[in-house]
């Protein structure tokens, strides 16, 4: 029988060896929250990513829709999540505008930015202005026109309020200066089916959310809001080729974790993502869906995300406040 000498000797051996055994990352499933319900960019995103990731981890990576609030409900629960890898969190462009938007109806945020820490950056798209096939327009020119002659009559449906795809029909509207009725929903997916089922008659969406509608002939897309005309709709010109050189708005997707999260762990996340965006069968699903892989690591994301929230937070203040009136 040992003594409790030869006891105390044989843990502090086995001690090195323990530490390594609870901090080796992942060893277990690892749950990547989508602030919105099935159907809109970040659900079409998150699932491919989410099964690339794990052909790397090795461990499960499990999708958990928490919509609700334009997306505020899910970001907050990953912001407060405990850090430790195994919550991380596919968000939209709307995260940096939820926090704006609190500050500018004077209320308590849901979230702060700083609370995330970026992974990295899977795609940024232009959005696309969709209509109903049966509204008689197939050009800007004739919405525009049919939008005069009926002012807050024709209704486009969103994401949320200060959502996604409601801030890019906000900055339209403003820059033509017509009148549209808004019908927020919980989601892009929920969205764009209010159009697909004839109660709105236009949205605005991003390639990955509508390209099948499109290709079905369910959704006509009229304009983009893209810097340059989308390789997948070459005919469809932007908003910037027709005059309006303020009107460009992009629906990117980027994972976070809590802030917090250990840099060891973040190396891992970013290392697997990083390999998860070069699997083929990522990639086929991304093209399938007309929305090319637009990655950038941490730090470059970090910059393009400040760049970009910034240009938000100025657009909520140009828009102004916006009550939901359901």
């Amino acid at each position: 029988m040992k003594t409790r000498s030869e006891w105390l000797a044989l843990c502090l051996l086995l001690l090195p060896a323990l530490a390594c055994a609870q901090e080796a990352y992942p060893s277990r499933a690892v749950t990547m929250i989508v602030p919105f319900p099935p159907g809109g960019v970040a659900d079409i995103t998150g699932r491919p990513t989410a099964a690339a990731l794990e052909k790397v981890l090795k461990q499960p990576v499990s999708i958990a829709n928490r919509p609700g609030a334009g997306g505020a409900v899910g970001n907050a629960a990953a912001a407060t999540a405990k850090p430790d890898g195994y919550t991380i969190l596919m968000a939209l462009s709307s995260i940096s505008v939820i926090p704006a938007a609190d500050e500018l109806f004077n209320r308590k945020p849901a979230y702060a930015l700083d609370q995330f820490a970026p992974i990295a950056l899977i795609s940024a798209d232009p959005t696309l202005l969709v209509v109903h096939p049966s509204l008689p327009v197939k050009s800007l020119k004739e919405l525009m026109a049919l939008a005069k002659t009926k002012p807050g009559q024709l209704s486009y449906s969103s994401s949320g309020i200060y959502g996604a795809l409601h801030m890019p029909m906000e900055m339209f509207l403003h820059a033509t200066h017509l009148k549209m009725r808004h019908v927020p929903t919980t989601g892009g997916g929920p969205a764009i089916t209010a159009v697909l089922g004839g109660h709105v008659e236009l949205t605005a969406g991003g390639p990955a959310a509508i390209s099948s509608h499109v290709n079905a002939g369910r959704l006509r897309p009229i304009v983009s809001w893209g810097g340059e005309r989308h390789p997948a709709y070459p005919q469809i010109p932007t908003f910037k080729e027709l005059g309006y050189k303020d009107v460009e708005y992009y629906i990117w997707a980027g994972m976070f974790a809590p802030r917090g999260t250990p840099e060891a762990v973040l190396k891992v996340l970013r290392d697997a993502t990083r390999k998860a965006v070069e699997d083929s069968d990522f990639k086929k699903t991304m093209a399938n869906v007309n929305s090319p892989v637009n990655y950038l690591d941490a730090p470059e994301f970090q910059k393009y995300w400040q760049a970009d929230a910034k240009r938000l937070a100025a657009l909520v203040k140009v828009v102004g406040k916006v009550e939901d009136k359901k």
